[in-house]
């Protein structure tokens, strides 16, 4: 009972950290569940599960703000999503998958990092086109999505990086875009996951609540209230924080 009380607190923390800029929390919840000791075997389709519900909300609240426009999001999703399906058929080992995402996850929060403050000196982020490149999108939506399935992510905490680093979508819409790929990521990889781990642990409606209330504060928090400065560089803290814990992990 303790586990699970202590576990849906930080369930609740990382899921309002990580709604806040768009991303629905699966690095974050496979982190914390590494902490409590749960079973690598539930913690891909647990996180997952969890990333689906959040992913919904925060898709929901950048819709209502005016943020999302599909035209930015469905390049990234043709692909993106028969890619995650299969990626969820792939089962790492935990010794090649956490210091492979962990390194991902640190070296594009640290150019994150770097080019805001960069773009920060000259007083303004670089303005964004209005779409995203076409084939571009495919691409990358098809290599992210095969990633993301394999390591139980959403996919949106590799997608947004690339785009603010390609300077294909503003910030703000970034996040929305971010929030509308990872539910669409989550539901096919998390298909792909049952196919063949067919196992939830039984605190996972409570999880669930945790991980609810943390998305709705978070969403709420980036689709209004939160400076595009400052989404880029809690963006890049989140994503530093994650890939330092998996490379310890």
């Amino acid at each position: 009972m303790e586990e699970t009380v202590e576990l849906s607190g930080l369930i609740l923390v990382v899921a309002a950290l990580y709604a806040a800029v768009g991303q629905a929390g699966a690095s974050g919840y496979l982190a914390v569940m590494g902490m409590v000791g749960l079973d690598p075997a539930v913690m891909k389709p647990a996180a997952l599960t969890l990333n689906l519900l959040v992913a919904a909300i925060g898709t929901a609240r950048f819709a209502r703000a005016g943020l999302l426009h599909w035209r930015n999001v469905y390049p990234f999703g043709v692909l993106g999503m028969p890619f995650s399906f299969a990626g969820g058929l792939v089962h790492l080992p935990a010794a090649a998958y956490y210091p492979v995402v962990g390194a991902c996850l640190l070296l594009a929060g640290l150019e994150l990092t770097r080019s805001t403050w960069v773009a920060g000196r000259r007083r303004a982020v670089p303005a964004a086109p209005d779409h995203p490149p076409f084939w571009a999108a495919l691409a990358a939506g098809a290599g992210i999505g095969f990633l993301s399935g394999m390591t139980g992510t959403g996919g949106g905490i590799f997608l947004a990086p690339l785009i603010l680093l390609m300077g294909w979508v503003e910030t703000r819409r970034t996040a929305a875009v971010s929030a509308a790929f990872n539910l669409l990521n989550s539901a096919s990889a998390l298909l792909g996951t049952w196919a063949t781990v067919p196992a939830l642990p039984p605190a996972l409606p409570v999880w669930l609540m945790a991980a609810g209330a943390g998305g709705l504060f978070g969403a709420w928090l980036g689709s209004r209230h939160l400076p595009v400065v400052a989404l880029r560089y809690l963006l890049s803290a989140i994503l530093v924080a994650s890939g330092v814990k998996m490379l310890m992990a």
